[in-house]
């Protein structure tokens, strides 16, 4: 029996999502893409435009039997900012909204059970505002957005916005790290 799930993430620039869960322990991949929205095959210039109505996420493939969906979501939650309506940072649209795109009723229930236990746990000073959607048709970004960080580590961006996400993935999640 296949131990092999999927977690659709949105939350800011899928460079951050993705450089993130490359590096966590059960992950077996981590794509870059969009999904959302209502434009068969986006390009990424059409999705930055803001009218395709998709999101960027990361499609993430994890092992079930070593890491469990709640680790992810624990992760995504630690990783981003789910209080900020469409933006992350200088990164602003609907494109860059916070959301949990799920694929059966265990992933919703688990999702909602999160945001109802980061809400009552305080958290975060301010609400929530982490949609929970359906997962609709998934649409890998063009090959240069995949591995990004991996590949641009000192590009500007990558420096400044997604290795500090990186650092404190590996600082507040070391146990949870490939070996």
């Amino acid at each position: 029996m296949s131990t092999e799930q999927t977690a659709t993430l949105g939350g800011g620039c899928f460079w951050c999502l993705e450089a993130v869960y490359q590096e966590m322990e059960g992950v077996r991949g981590v794509v870059s893409g969009y999904m959302g929205g209502h434009a068969a095959n986006p390009t990424y210039r059409q999705v930055c435009g803001g009218d395709t109505g998709h999101v960027e996420v990361v499609q993430v493939t994890f092992d079930a039997g070593a890491v469990s969906y709640e680790d992810i979501l624990e992760v995504f939650f630690a990783i981003h900012d789910p209080t900020s309506r469409d933006r992350q940072g200088n990164d602003a649209g609907s494109q860059y909204r916070s959301v949990i795109f799920y694929n059966d009723d265990a992933q919703r229930i688990a999702a909602e059970a999160m945001i109802s236990k980061l809400t009552s746990e305080r958290a975060f000073s301010i609400p929530i505002v982490t949609e929970v959607r359906p997962a609709t048709a998934f649409y890998p970004a063009e090959d240069y957005h995949q591995r990004y960080f991996a590949n641009n580590p000192d590009q500007p961006y990558c420096a400044f916005v997604v290795s500090p996400k990186v650092q404190k993935f590996r600082r507040k999640f070391a146990p949870r790290l490939r070996a």
